[in-house]
């Protein structure tokens, strides 16, 4: 049975908040805050979706920080299947960062 376009948005919160308890371990702010979730989506079949980066292609958590989002994704009640997609386009800058990060890192 397809979701509804409500299911998918409340799966989709739900990914969110589970992506709010992931942080860049060299920065005090979590992931979502820092503007590296660029998109979550949840199809009809309830396959979660993420695009996100990183805040630079040679960041030293490059290989786990995307492993980690995606783990958590998966464990998401609802989510069937959870793929998480790295992108450099565009490149991130902290203008990217949500006010409370910013505040949180002293930029305000």
């Amino acid at each position: 049975m397809a979701l509804s376009h409500e299911e998918r948005k409340d799966i989709e919160e739900r990914i969110i908040d589970v992506i709010r308890t992931v942080y860049d371990p060299e920065i005090p702010v979590d992931v979502y805050e820092l503007g590296l979730i660029y998109e979550v989506k949840v199809d009809e079949e309830a396959n979660a979706h993420v695009l996100m980066t990183l805040t630079s292609p040679s960041c030293p958590v490059a290989e786990s920080l995307p492993l980690e989002v995606e783990e958590k994704v998966r464990g998401v009640m609802g989510v069937e299947t959870g793929k998480v997609e790295l992108t450099f386009d565009p490149p991130w800058d902290k203008d990217m960062m949500s006010e409370a990060a910013l505040l949180e890192l002293g930029f305000m």
